[in-house]
């Protein structure tokens, strides 16, 4: 959507304190631990864009709580996995010795859109280190939630979404769906229904660059809305509008716990 278009569909300008209160409104509270998904065009016209957004959710949940954005760098993997656009074989070798290693300070978000690539580059805000899958995070428990993510599994029981999880965190869509709902990867791993698999991705060890591997399951997000939409029928889920944006505000362990249910239930073989 260009700018034109974002404007003239939006009735009033969004500004910080009509986030605040579209935010306030959801059910979004001080203290809580709040894991995003977020589109920025969704919300209509932002006065400040994405970093107004991210001011807005901090003064919301305060120094209290803690914010979580979702910092993947899925363009730092194996070019023999690319198709969107794939390149020729002959390629995939000198990609993989020269691809500049993952670093959390500089390595940029890939395709997650505007907020949380900027949320990552905010004071203190921490970013845990694995080179496909990272989390970013501010707040009180920014540091344990980003702290030793395991390179294999990067989704599973020593991963950031983990933690949250045992925090109790709280999930907010705003202008997403389940169909980006990356906890559900943390079912897929709990739930034993994937198989496993080997990836790759430069790191730096010591200082030298490595093209390193690493243990994971073959995630697929195929299922996820099917699941989200079952979920919502059967779990308290609050829903509202974060300026034009439909936003759902709902506990991350609950959608976790259903969707291993889930997949245990229609992907055991």
């Amino acid at each position: 959507m260009d700018m034109k278009s974002l404007v003239q569909g939006t009735d009033y300008p969004r500004t910080k304190e009509s986030l605040i209160k579209d935010m306030q409104s959801l059910g979004v509270r001080k203290g809580m631990v709040l894991l995003v998904h977020s589109s920025l065009k969704s919300i209509g016209w932002v006065n400040g864009g994405a970093k107004t957004v991210i001011l807005a959710l901090m003064e919301t949940v305060t120094d209290e709580g803690t914010i979580l954005f979702q910092a993947h760098s899925a363009d730092l993997s194996d070019p023999s996995e690319w198709g969107n656009p794939a390149i020729p074989e002959s390629w995939w070798e000198t990609v993989r010795q020269t691809m500049p290693p993952f670093d959390p300070k500089t390595t940029s978000t890939y395709n997650l859109g505007k907020i949380p690539e900027q949320f990552r580059t905010f004071p203190g805000v921490l970013r845990s280190c694995h080179p496909s899958v990272s989390v970013s995070a501010w707040g009180k428990d920014a540091e344990y939630i980003t702290s030793n993510h395991s390179l294999d599994y990067g989704f599973g029981q020593q991963s950031p979404l983990a933690k949250a999880c045992k925090l109790n965190a709280s999930v907010l869509f705003i202008g997403t769906g389940f169909d980006s709902h990356t906890s559900f990867h943390l079912a897929e791993t709990l739930s034993g229904v994937r198989k496993h698999i080997t990836k790759g991705a430069p790191v730096a060890v010591n200082g030298e660059q490595m093209w390193k591997t690493y243990s994971e399951i073959d995630y697929d997000d195929e299922d996820f809305e099917r699941i989200g939409n079952d979920f919502k029928k059967e779990t308290e889920i609050l829903e509202g509008k974060i300026g034009s944006a439909p936003s759902l505000l709902f506990n991350q362990k609950d959608s976790v716990d259903f969707a291993v249910d889930w997949l245990k239930r229609y992907k055991s073989n």
